[in-house]
């Protein structure tokens, strides 16, 4: 089912702030930058940045107040109405249901058994560069 991993997607409750950061850090512009989405091909792999609400204040009466959403990893499928049908047989429970995000793109978010959400993309662009990029690091 999984094609391995396409996209990190990152909470920013500062979506400028993250942008900038992102974009100093990486030395590259986001090659897609929307207000509901930002996003950086980096060695062909996709990071994402969504507009998050803030953590209400310390001590705030506010219990129904939306708070971040954790960092998601999505997992390349082919269908993924097809990918959330199969997680949800093998127990996991649907967070986000499948929703078009744009240029043929479609994702979805479920809790796997463990606690942890897991995504799930299906990106008909996607295509991982010939050859690697060169890295600075003894992780490459």
């Amino acid at each position: 089912m999984f094609l391995g991993l396409r996209t990190v997607v990152y909470p920013a409750p500062d979506l400028a702030a993250s942008t900038a950061w992102f974009t100093e850090l990486l030395g590259i512009e986001p090659d897609f930058d929307e207000p509901f989405s930002v996003g950086f091909e980096v060695a062909g792999y996709e990071l994402g940045l969504l507009p998050t609400p803030a953590d209400p204040p310390p001590g705030s009466a506010a219990p129904d107040h939306p708070t971040t959403r954790p960092a998601v990893a999505y997992w390349g499928v082919g269908d993924a109405d097809v990918a959330l049908a199969e997680l949800v047989a093998a127990g996991a429970t649907v967070v986000g249901p499948v929703t078009a995000v744009g240029e043929g793109i479609r994702t979805a978010e479920v809790l796997e058994p463990g606690g942890s959400v897991m995504g799930i993309i299906e990106n008909p662009h996607f295509r991982l560069p010939a050859t690697p990029r060169p890295s600075d690091g003894p992780g490459r």
